[in-house]
């Protein structure tokens, strides 16, 4: 049964970001870079998120298509990455304000059914992959022309672009699709040992194929004149903000790294067991994590991590965590605690982190080096949430 009573949060002790597995305290930024950080990242990869294979195939660019947008407020540009002479493709989806001199800090994010239905504008190639049917243009599992801009309200496109950001944006199911295949029809087979059909327990699930995606995406930035790969913030919500912060952990090439509403897995603390918990998480999106993560089905209390060490991983690199109030499954209250909890790690590295010590009011945001909000209404991202990531932004990627 799902708890959502804080007085049925069982008692739980974190473990410490800032003291090493040889309990060694970290007291300086050179003991967390030449050990702490290190054995975190291990940690999730072992026990949580899976290895992400070291060798790449070669990724083939193809900028099809691109050309003025938006009535001359933007310049759109379309690209294909494709992965290995005859593997899975990506297409890339980028928006940059017209008429910029200089190159531009760009939002990166993955969508959950396809480029097209970000914006309306119908020169966005319609995807072609297999999606889930909500009933928001997919038939079949395949997207119909009804499908475009049907989720243009999660993206808040005009806003990005007037504050002087690009927004770049793939489709989830180009890299792995969102269900439990096997992992047969995404970029995992690119990386098999010969007779291997399936990850080891220990290697990458769905979210790490993902998460390896948006550095792809920023490996192309990197040849982008009018992209500032030094200023580019990676956000995803609810499972992809999810893979934003693990993306944020293992490419400390994103500047800035958002969770919108990531819940278990993501930004909320296991140990509370409220609202999903890691057994849920695990029966019903078996391939989004590691196989090994499923030991901990029921013993979140054995986890050597937690996710306010998930957070510390993107420090000194700020990270903004926003939750909704109405979105109890995704545990607000251990969203907030989380960003509280790698408060310390913040404040050794750059003297400065969350500015509060106490979840705010509604809707109000709160921004030091760690920056969150909880907003009224449910799972979602609203154009509050887009004006407060604006705002972040603009603190750390303008200066």
């Amino acid at each position: 049964m799902t708890n959502y009573d804080e007085s049925q949060v069982p008692a739980y002790r974190l473990p410490d970001p800032l003291v090493c597995l040889d309990g060694t305290p970290v007291g300086d930024a050179q003991t967390w870079r030449a050990k702490r950080r290190g054995e975190l990242l291990e940690l999730f990869t072992e026990h949580v998120f899976g290895l992400t294979p070291s060798a790449q195939p070669t990724v083939h660019v193809d900028v099809f298509e691109e050309g003025d947008a938006l009535e001359g407020r933007a310049v759109r540009r379309q690209i294909v990455l494709r992965f290995g002479a005859d593997g899975p493709q990506m297409d890339l989806l980028v928006f940059l304000p017209a008429g910029q001199r200089a190159p531009v800090p760009t939002f990166l994010g993955l969508n959950f059914f396809g480029n097209h239905s970000i914006h309306a504008d119908p020169a966005i190639r319609l995807s072609t992959q297999w999606m889930r049917e909500t009933g928001q243009g997919v038939v079949d599992h395949r997207a119909t022309e009804a499908a475009r801009g049907v989720l243009s309200s999660r993206w808040a496109l005009d806003a990005i672009l007037a504050r002087g950001y690009g927004l770049a944006t793939a489709y989830c199911g180009d890299l792995d699709p969102d269900y439990d295949d096997g992992y047969a029809n995404g970029i995992h087979p690119l990386f098999y040992d010969a007779g291997q059909t399936q990850p080891r327990d220990g290697e990458w699930g769905t979210i790490g194929a993902w998460a390896w995606g948006l550095s792809r995406a920023l490996d192309y930035f990197q040849l982008d004149e009018q992209i500032d790969d030094r200023r580019v913030a990676v956000m995803g919500h609810s499972r992809l903000g999810k893979t934003a912060l693990w993306a944020g952990a293992l490419d400390e090439r994103f500047a800035l790294v958002i969770s919108n509403e990531s819940g278990c897995g993501g930004a909320a603390l296991s140990r509370r067991c409220y609202g999903e918990t890691v057994e849920r998480i695990n029966t019903s999106f078996p391939h989004w994590f590691c196989n090994n993560f499923r030991r901990y089905n029921g013993r979140e209390e054995t986890l050597p991590v937690d996710q306010h060490m998930l957070i510390a991983l993107a420090a000194p690199r700020p990270v903004y965590v926003a939750s909704a109030v109405e979105d109890r499954w995704s545990d607000p209250r251990g969203e907030f605690l989380s960003a509280l909890h790698a408060d310390p790690v913040y404040r050794l590295l750059c003297d400065d982190g969350l500015p509060i010590d106490t979840m705010p009011e509604l809707d109000a945001a709160r921004m030091g080096r760690i920056g969150y909000h909880v907003r009224s209404g449910g799972h979602d991202v609203t154009d509050f949430d887009w004006r407060c990531f604006l705002d972040f932004a603009d603190r750390h990627l303008q200066k």
